[in-house]
């Protein structure tokens, strides 16, 4: 069975059809096999899209595997938090499972390598494995212990096992060839001494846990894994990852398939980096807006769908390259110009008095929902005799190219009247305060006769309107490549937040819910924050401006 003919096609699912074709396998199974030592960011989306989309396709099955070898680096939260990104994607396991699951077999298998003599244990400190290592133009060194009787290493890796020596005093190698041009293949370590942790999940059972390298290809024949999918990275240690399964015995042997990892612009993926920016508090955690992680992307207000479509957008090839920051910002902007009912929202409030509109009238208007799409309805504006405008909208002298108000000009107030500035009012340090208007009653839904209006503008009622914070998220770096001449933190954007404290948005946003996005019209796309938000204080945050002011600033 192939995949349906509608979903897209890569190298991998040419091999996966091929496999089918040939009958080598029956049916697909997949995994995602995150380490839980912190939150998922959008890279690690582009496995989760490609592993769970494939078992959808073909139909196949995928597993969430934790891959929970470390227990110095990974917590309960970890765990939790990459279950909700998942599941927020769109996507659901079909089985569940953790390394650890696996710790008694793994510990076998050990056992095996050892009795066919391809395992031994090395009493060699760190440092010293290293220096024993060689480089990639010289040949490594033998361990002064690698040819310890099968009897000797069984006795030392059961007492490893039962805690006898200290952190660092022994490891479990495998015996493979120092000589090997891959430095992977040079006797690499498969077990480690670790006292005094508490796993998430064994509590303190363990004191000797296993490498990645070595714990990977097992979980995945035991799982009958048919495809193990990975980033370029692991393709040096495939020769490992074969290696250490033709040396067991397990019936199923998974096929290691590299793909290029994503590389965004203006961000980092790295799980240490990103780690130093929540422990430094750089950003305000895991889930602040700015951050590059799933469960960021989801506060700023970024939808499933959106980084769904940009997964499958960048494609998944064999090249290394970096990804513009405005692919995945089309992305969010292609989904909600479609579907972001428009609101108007004054983030820069000057106040506008429309004098010939009697002050205890307050007239209702209609305005669509979506200039667009009839089917969202359209909701009720209330105009008052005082309204706010945005400063930036008003300027008391101005040339033909500025199309919004000018003292002496006219305007067209977003869904209502043509109004007429005549006066703009000042404080004592000559900042205009005030606007004072006319409005033309006759201009409902009608162009004035035998004039021409400069342009429209977005306004909110001074009584009416809701007060609101609104948080301005622009990129967390100023470099397209963060750190590339020096520390990353240097290259952090001062200006990637901006908290507005004074502004207004029309009423209909009081009933705005987590998970609503909205168009503020000639500002962007916004969202309701889900955590900082309350009905009484309205925490707005800006998703993504309209346009791509970025590549505005590249080309200048």
């Amino acid at each position: 069975m192939s995949a349906d003919n509608n979903a897209p096609t890569n190298f991998i699912r040419q091999i996966i059809d091929a496999d089918l074709q040939s009958g080598k396998h029956e049916r697909i199974h997949t995994r995602f096999p995150p380490e839980p030592n912190g939150y998922l960011h959008i890279g690690h989306a582009k496995s989760i899209v490609l592993n769970f989309g494939i078992a959808d396709d073909y139909p196949g099955t995928c597993n969430l595997r934790f891959d929970d070898t470390n227990p110095a680096k990974e917590e309960e939260e970890f765990v939790e938090a990459i279950k909700d990104d998942v599941r927020w994607l769109g996507y659901d396991w079909d089985e569940l499972r953790f390394a650890s699951d696996y710790f008694e077999q793994l510990y076998g298998f050990a056992v095996e390598l050892i009795e066919r003599g391809s395992a031994f244990v090395c009493d060699l400190t760190a440092e010293q494995v290293r220096e024993y290592r060689g480089t990639l133009k010289e040949p490594g060194r033998e361990s002064p212990y690698r040819d310890r009787p099968v009897d000797e290493n069984l006795d030392l890796f059961k007492r490893m096992r039962a805690g006898e020596f200290a952190d660092g005093s022994r490891t479990l190698r495998a015996r493979i060839d120092m000589a090997s041009p891959n430095i992977n293949m040079r006797d690499p370590t498969l077990y480690r001494i670790r006292h005094g942790l508490i796993h998430h999940q064994t509590g303190d059972e363990w004191c000797i846990y296993p490498m990645y390298d070595y714990t990977h290809p097992i979980s995945d024949a035991l799982e009958d894994i048919t495809h193990s999918l990975c980033t370029l990275e692991f393709e040096d240690h495939r020769p490992l990852y074969d290696w250490v399964l033709d040396n067991i015995t397990i019936p199923c042997h998974p096929r290691q398939i590299e793909f290029s990892r994503l590389n965004l612009e203006y961000t980092v993926m790295s799980k240490r980096r990103l780690t130093q920016l929540v422990q430094e508090q750089r950003v305000s955690g895991w889930d602040d807006p700015r951050m590059p992680t799933i469960a960021g992307l989801r506060r700023r207000g970024y939808t499933p769908a959106a980084i769904r479509d940009f997964c499958e957008a960048i494609g998944v090839t064999k090249s290394e390259g970096t990804v513009e920051m405005g692919v995945l910002e089309n992305s969010i902007r292609g989904d909600l110009d479609a579907t972001a009912p428009r609101r108007m929202a004054v983030l820069d409030p000057l106040r506008l008095v429309i004098t010939n509109f009697p002050g205890d009238r307050e007239e209702t208007l209609a305005a669509a929902n979506h200039p667009k799409d009839d089917a969202l309805g359209s909701r009720e504006l209330q105009l008052t005799r005082e309204v706010y405008i945005d400063r930036a909208d008003f300027r008391e002298q101005a040339n033909k190219k500025f199309k919004r108000l000018v003292l002496g000009g006219e305007v067209r107030l977003r869904n209502a009247y043509v109004i007429r500035c005549d006066e703009a009012v000042k404080d004592a340090d000559g900042e205009v305060v005030e606007l004072r208007c006319t409005y033309d009653p006759d201009t409902l839904g009608q162009n004035p006769e035998g004039r021409k209006v400069r342009g429209v503008i977005h306004w909110v009622s001074a009584t009416r309107g809701v007060s609101a914070e609104v948080r301005v998220y622009d990129r967390l770096f100023r470099s397209p490549e963060p750190g590339r001449d020096g520390d990353f933190l240097d290259d952090l954007n001062p200006d990637s937040l901006r908290v507005l404290g004074d502004c207004y948005v029309e009423p209909a946003l009081a009933d705005a819910a987590v998970g609503d996005r909205f168009q503020f019209e000639r500002e962007g796309y916004f969202c309701i924050d889900p955590v900082d938000s309350r009905r009484d204080a309205l925490v707005f945050n800006r998703i993504v401006s309209l346009r791509d002011s970025w590549g505005k600033q590249a080309a200048g």
